[in-house]
């Protein structure tokens, strides 16, 4: 950190961005706008994260430092600038004297150790951290039980949930409007891609719009890969590009119904995290008794979409081009990862959190612990998507295997690896094995 970016902070009061890159509608930057002149807008690219991701042209990175050149482009134009540093952010802060740090509420557990940190460490300064509820409509303890203990079944969250949702706890923020209460200051350069070790992808990222065509259409068009039927949204709610209050009013306003489900698993999901934050085990501990086969070659040919089964390889193949995977394949792929292949869920996990684009770690988890039946509310362990039958469902017309596997129907492409049928007997033998007494009845 420069001299000149400490003399900026100390004695300032300052609003730290994380996963929550817009300068609209932000719960926490309205709060320090609101009560604050002078206010410094700091973004720290966060060596501990950033240490961890080996492809060096990573398209979350570049999705980062293209947000925040948005918002330093916005906030040029109103006198001021952002602070982008790199580094650990506990020795950033224990480096400056602001007057108060604001910031969001971040609920993983990296992020909760770090904020405490910070916390105790500004505390012996005297500094007030202060964090608010942004990304999620409700959080924490706010949808639990009548006896105070969490939901660990979706259906009667979604419905406590939706029997809470008003215009109050929808409602915007305008710190739009507030604007002239930043630091008014000379521009401060963006470190570059380069200077932070990572390069330019190239890739185009889904735009920041809610197509209301795609939201009227979403309860038909959402599973078939094929069709642009489902909002791209993720990675804009994953980094907070985008307001969850404004979707939120935008699917009470539509009444679709289907979408706002969607946004109500995500919450689930996020509460989960909180409640239960030992997410590297399986969420029904006896589910860690299964056996795995972990056979590397095999997990290779997942990876690379060469498994000879189409709609998977395509899901594949999908992802590592693009960081991108239709909700739908992500399950088809996932289920055929831990049931088909008999392959450790968490190896699914890690793959899909190198490559997505909208990796959430609370979705992703719940996702492949849905898939791999140790989740809480997850498919039963019986459930093996068969995908030649998920195929005839979802791209009757190959529309989407063709797009990613050209060669499927050519001499030159991969033999199963694995037949279903085989496949299917070997995992319901291998968890009844593990899980014995605990197994429910098949149906």
């Amino acid at each position: 950190m420069t001299e000149a970016i400490r003399q900026l902070i100390d004695g300032r009061p300052v609003f730290w961005f994380r996963r929550d890159l817009r300068l609209e509608d932000n719960a926490g930057l309205h709060s320090a706008l609101s009560k604050h002149k002078d206010v410094v807008p700091v973004f720290i690219f966060d060596t501990a994260i950033l240490s961890k991701l080996d492809d060096k042209a990573d398209r979350r990175v570049d999705f980062i430092h293209q947000s925040l050149q948005r918002m330093q482009s916005d906030l040029l134009n109103a006198g001021s600038s952002m602070v982008v540093v790199q580094g650990d952010p506990i020795a950033i802060w224990s480096q400056v004297t602001p007057s108060i740090v604001y910031t969001n509420n971040d609920y993983e557990p990296y992020a909760r150790k770090r904020d405490d940190k910070v916390r105790e460490i500004l505390a012996g300064k005297g500094i007030p951290f202060v964090s608010v509820k942004d990304q999620v409509i409700f959080e924490k303890d706010e949808v639990v039980k009548d006896d105070g203990s969490p939901y660990t079944i979706f259906t009667p969250y979604s419905k406590k949930w939706k029997s809470k949702l008003d215009d109050y706890s929808a409602r915007s923020f305008a710190s739009e409007k507030l604007m002239t209460q930043f630091a008014r200051t000379a521009s401060m350069a963006i470190p570059s891609l380069s200077a932070l070790g990572f390069r330019n992808t190239g890739a185009t990222f889904p735009p920041r719009l809610i197509q209301q065509k795609i939201l009227h259409a979403y309860h038909e068009q959402r599973d078939i890969p094929s069709l642009p039927g489902t909002s791209r949204l993720s990675v804009h709610l994953r980094f907070g590009t985008v307001s969850i209050r404004r979707l939120v009013q935008i699917a009470r306003k539509l009444e679709r119904e289907t979408w706002l489900n969607e946004l109500i698993w995500r919450e689930f999901y996020h509460m989960i995290l909180w409640h239960f934050p030992h997410v590297e085990k399986a969420f029904k501990p006896s589910y860690d008794r299964i056996v795995w086969r972990n056979d590397p070659e095999e997990f290779l040919r997942w990876c690379n979409g060469t498994t000879g089964y189409p709609i998977v390889d395509a899901g594949m193949r999908e992802l590592n081009t693009t960081g991108f995977m239709h909700n739908r394949v992500r399950m088809i792929t996932a289920s055929f990862l831990t049931k088909h292949l008999l392959i450790d869920w968490r190896w699914g996990e890690a793959w899909f959190a190198k490559r997505l684009l909208d990796f959430d770690l609370a979705a992703n988890n719940g996702g492949w612990q849905w898939a791999s039946s140790s989740g809480c509310d997850a498919a039963p362990y019986f459930r093996v998507f068969n995908p030649a039958l998920q195929t005839d469902k979802f791209d009757p017309e190959k529309k989407y295997i063709r797009q990613w596997v050209p060669e499927f129907e050519s001499s030159s492409y991969a033999k199963p690896i694995v037949d279903h049928a085989m496949a299917r007997e070997r995992v319901l033998r291998t968890y009844k094995e593990a899980l014995g007494n605990e197994m429910p009845e098949t149906r």
